[in-house]
């Protein structure tokens, strides 16, 4: 029996009718419509390495090297590792590394799908049962890129042997061990360094991914000149990646397995934009050239504007709307873009009071936000406000804090809807214990589990049960700005703005959370 990545019986066995697996040979005679993106079928050399083979590095990079691929710009393949050692590369390899990709969301204010087959895979191997083919890939002649994406635990040092023929456990081990072995068989030629490009979703990635392999190269007494080679002939990147994921379409399987006429049980869905800085020298961006496809992959020597945009505008308005939209009795994002009330909510806040706070061009500020509020507006994505919602406070510390102080500096005035997002915070966080140690809030008569770390759930409930005996909102809204856990400063210092929450939490308390938000029109 074939299993889809859900587990679940796959169309074949719950229909019980032939159906062709998706694969090079099929491909070879089958017939798509000209708007299906099919990448090419001849062989091509493996020219880049990727840690991962999971949703996400196939419905972003994969499909990038794709493009170049389907352009002649790059004519490389990829080799994919399983990072762990229970995974899906059994699965890739049984219909020979290929997928189907959908892509889907609103362009220009029109819904689009696009339709992608994608073949840059060339091979996918387990490190921990095949270790020697592993290592053999280490002396590709055309072996030029590392791409990985691990999860944001997998870039870690943890002491290990290094063990000659035996798989590491950690990913920097085993890319350090992949570099030693690589070292070795070009006797330290420097023209055969690697250029390694993480997309874990940690800060600095590539800053963290090099110093945990310089100390495993200490650890396992590797020798100076191989410490040399990885620091002068190995180029490390840092990167910001963006484009969402859903996955595995579980719910359309069986409609798009119809609709195709083959079946590929590892179709994966993603949203239309897609966004990768990569910080280091650009001269790489030559050797792996997605910009001459046209592909919306930007190389700096500074990452830091596009981080920011990121944070302050997509991660910001989320973060600055969520809690307050939940609390009007919506429930997803699209909801939101809908709403006569949340919408210019959130519209104001990014134009006005987020937009303005940091340096970067106009242009790129306007455009990437319009493009936020089209992604926001996707309706192949439901995103749910209550997942949004997890620790809520140390994201408005990252994401909207830093837009309220810069709209001060900048304006010397409060900004309306970043402040009342705060009050909203609060009034979100009104919740108490259950028997079984969640902590509930309520709204409408139903009840919501607010999720964050034990010690900031633990001050909440206990200054809402002050709230409760006294009634005073000065009080309640003061102990939650001066919580320096929280802030790492003492937020009552800033002129005006204790007293603008009190105003807006005293809103939401005796007018409810919809006729709040309309008073800041």
């Amino acid at each position: 029996m074939m299993y889809n990545t859900c587990g679940k019986l796959d169309f074949r066995e719950r229909h019980g009718k032939y159906m062709e697996t998706i694969s090079r040979k099929f491909l070879q005679t089958a017939h798509f419509p000209e708007d299906v993106a099919v990448g090419p079928l001849e062989e091509m050399p493996v020219k880049v390495m990727q840690f991962g083979e999971g949703n996400f590095l196939r419905a972003f990079v994969d499909w990038l090297i794709n493009e170049i691929n389907r352009k002649d710009l790059f004519c490389g393949s990829v080799v994919v590792v399983q990072p762990l050692e229970k995974g899906m590369v059994d699965m890739l390899n049984a219909q020979d590394d290929i997928y189907t990709l959908y892509l889907r969301g609103v362009e220009n204010g029109k819904v689009t799908v696009s339709k992608n087959i994608v073949t840059a895979i060339k091979d996918a191997i387990n490190p921990y049962t095949q270790w020697d083919r592993y290592l053999e890939y280490a002396k590709g002649e055309q072996l030029r890129f590392i791409i990985s994406n691990t999860t944001e635990a997998g870039i870690e040092f943890k002491e290990e042997p290094y063990t000659k023929g035996v798989c590491q456990n950690t990913y920097p081990a085993k890319l350090t061990a992949l570099l030693y072995e690589r070292y070795q068989a070009f006797h330290g030629d420097k023209d055969k360094g690697l250029v390694i490009i993480p997309c874990e979703l940690i800060d600095r990635n590539g800053d963290h991914l090099k110093d945990a392999v310089m100390k495993y190269a200490q650890l396992w007494n590797l020798g100076e000149e191989f410490v040399e080679w990885i620091q002068t002939a190995c180029a490390f990147m840092n990167t910001l990646v963006d484009r969402i994921v859903p996955g595995f379409p579980r719910d359309e399987f069986d409609a798009l397995t119809k609709e195709q006429g083959y079946l590929d049980n590892l179709i994966v869905t993603a949203e239309i934009f897609h966004f990768w800085v990569i910080e280091g020298d650009k001269k790489y961006a030559e050797e792996i050239p997605f910009h001459k496809a046209g592909l919306n992959v930007l190389w700096t020597d500074n990452m830091e504007p596009y981080r920011t945009r990121k944070v302050r505008i997509l991660n910001g308005a989320h973060t600055m709307t969520v809690l307050a939209a939940y609390l009007c009795g919506l429930d997803t994002v699209g909801e939101c873009m809908k709403d006569a009330d949340i919408r210019p909510f959130m519209e104001k806040g990014i134009f006005e009071q987020i937009i303005p706070t940091f340096k970067l061009a106009e242009e790129e500020k306007q455009m990437f936000a319009k493009a936020v509020l089209e992604r926001f507006e996707n309706p192949f994505i439901k995103h749910m406000l209550l997942s949004i919602s997890l620790n809520s406070v140390s994201k408005y510390k990252v994401r909207v804090l830093p837009s309220v102080e810069g709209y001060i500096q900048r304006f010397g005035t409060i900004p309306s809807n970043t402040v009342f997002a705060l009050a909203a915070l609060i009034a979100f966080y009104r919740g108490t214990k259950t028997e079984d140690g969640k902590y509930m809030g309520a709204r409408e008569g139903n009840t919501y589990e607010i999720c964050d770390m034990p010690e900031v759930l633990t001050f909440f409930e206990n200054a809402w049960k002050k709230y409760d005996q006294d009634h005073n909102v000065q009080e309640l809204v003061e102990a939650v700005l001066k919580n320096q856990d929280f802030w790492e400063q003492d937020l009552t210092k800033i002129p005006g703005l204790s007293a603008k929450v009190c105003e807006y939490l005293e809103n939401i308390l005796t007018k409810g959370m919809r006729e709040a938000v309309k008073q800041l029109f």
